[in-house]
């Protein structure tokens, strides 16, 4: 073998999961067609659970330049509706306001740290694979050549070759009645107060927030540090030639019903100027063929809408990256892999489904607001709120079901002595931390991968957490039952089962 793992993209996903690689010890070779780090403006952010485990790999504040923990937000949007997230005892919803390209610039950073090659200007022209790894044909500077590696993963995006010559179906429905602009646009500095853009026959425009209209979308864009800009999504309107500064002028015009007088910016900084049209909605059949897997939008495209989509794609590969991991270097229970798309796919099931609706809510027409109006007086109860803001972020995944209610769900911020549980996660291998006043379960015998920790927290509690940040098994008090549980997850999660008799 060539190599243990060939990553199809040098996208934020394939750089995230080239991280996790790196951090369980298996060094992958990832592959890019593009001979340089691309400079486009695309996603402007992350949003949701990611941002935490960010935190928890060490890599929020290489981001976010801020020292400490991330903070939830006080306030988002859904369909275009305002979610008061102060109402919330525990609010999710976490946004780090980061541009794709410097997300890409850190994660590569990090994912050279620990070992991974990355391989600009490389095409994957097609492969094959038997029971023992992949054969991978590539174009690069030299020439065409081939690799071999034991798994190829697929993350090349919403037009992945790797999922098209795996044969993997991409099913869902196409819309072509929107049509988006973007562009880098000023609006006239004596019409911004106390945050807001004030817009005279329209009202006031909070930044960054969706704001609907009868007529469409529209996005006051504010970048600190930036140029900064306008967006806006329309219905059955008319394109014709490359997008224009006037197509965006004209288009926030109609779409608030009053003349918002726009400039070209003035500074440093990449110049955007971008029209879509359409949208996909799309799943791939699997998320797996045999030794070839995907992550990303090589496996989901939806709508932008809320801002979903790294949040998705950077779970998955934080969600497959251990799990690969064991398989190549041998500790892999039976079946680990497949769990990848056993937890993964579900998730991705959810966010095309709530992004559909949220396109629902933001479209034209009276029965659309009359619907809006309905949907806002749920808002104004917090139990909805809740369910809104663990729907948008992420927090209401559960993968298993287990005797204690925190199995299957993402680890609770606890304060292992002076220390952070996210701080513990850094070395993104799986913990066992103990925080029950016997501290017997420190002393339980665990497989060599599995960190123990043991110490005081304000709240007696025993966790095994997998790399990905979700509880495996969980304990508020030590007993023969809870003893056998965990002797159970470990030898789920973590160990290979003897082979017996019947298996050999």
């Amino acid at each position: 073998m060539d190599t243990d793992v060939v990553i199809a993209g040098a996208g934020p996903n394939g750089l995230m999961l080239a991280n996790e690689l790196g951090l369980a010890g298996v060094q992958p070779i990832v592959l890019e067609k593009l001979p340089e780090r691309s400079t486009a403006q695309r996603a402007n952010g992350l949003v949701g659970q990611v941002v935490r485990m960010l935190d928890r790999r060490g890599l929020y504040e290489r981001l976010s330049s801020t020292p400490g923990a991330p903070q939830p937000a006080p306030g988002f949007v859904f369909g275009a509706m305002p979610l008061h997230l102060e109402m919330l005892e525990e609010n999710p919803v976490y946004l780090l306001q980061t541009p794709q390209a410097r997300i890409e610039e850190v994660l590569q950073e990090r994912a050279l740290e620990l070992g991974a090659e990355i391989r600009r200007g490389h095409e994957l022209l097609g492969f094959t694979q038997d029971a023992d790894g992949v054969t991978v044909s590539l174009s690069g500077a030299d020439g065409e050549y081939q690799l071999r590696t034991r798994y190829l993963v697929g993350a090349e995006g919403a037009h992945s070759p790797t999922r098209k010559l795996a044969g993997i179906d991409f099913p869902g429905v196409t819309n072509d009645a929107t049509v988006s602009r973007t562009g880098s646009a000023a609006v006239p500095p004596e019409w911004i107060g106390d945050g807001m853009l004030e817009i005279p026959g329209y009202g006031a425009v909070p930044p960054f927030l969706h704001q609907r209209t009868e007529r469409g979308l529209f996005v006051w864009a504010p970048f600190p540090g930036r140029l900064p800009a306008i967006s806006t999504m329309e219905w059955d309107t008319s394109t014709d030639g490359e997008m224009t500064f006037e197509e965006l002028q004209a288009s926030a015009d109609r779409v608030l019903g009053v003349h918002l007088p726009l400039v070209v910016p003035t500074g440093e900084g990449v110049r955007q100027l971008r029209r879509v049209v359409g949208g996909n909605s799309r799943l791939a059949s699997s998320f797996r063929s045999g030794r070839v897997l995907l992550v990303g939008d090589a496996a989901h495209v939806h709508s932008a809408i809320g801002g979903p989509g790294l949040n998705l794609g950077l779970q998955d590969a934080v969600n497959l990256g251990w799990k690969l991991a064991a398989e190549v270097q041998g500790w892999a229970p039976p079946g680990l892999l497949d769990t990848y798309e056993s937890e993964r796919r579900p998730v991705g099931e959810r966010v095309v489904m709530q992004t559909q609706a949220q396109s629902a809510l933001i479209a034209p027409g009276n029965d659309v607001t009359a619907l809006r109006k309905l949907f806002g007086e749920f808002l104004t109860d917090a139990d909805n709120v809740r369910r809104i803001a663990d729907l948008i972020s992420g927090a209401d995944i559960r993968y298993a079901a287990g005797a204690h209610p925190l199995v299957g769900r993402w680890a609770p911020d606890l304060q292992v002595d002076d220390v952070r549980l996210a701080g513990l996660m850094r070395s993104g291998r799986p913990l066992l931390v103990d925080l029950t006043p016997s501290g017997a379960f420190a002393g339980t015998r665990v497989p060599k991968q599995v960190e123990v920790h043991a110490g005081r927290s304000e709240r007696p509690l025993a966790l095994l957490i997998r790399p990905d940040g979700y509880v495996a098994w969980a304990a508020e008090q030590d007993g023969d039952a809870e003893r056998d549980e965990l002797r159970d997850a470990l030898e789920q999660w973590f160990q290979p089962r003897p082979l017996t008799s019947a298996t050999r």
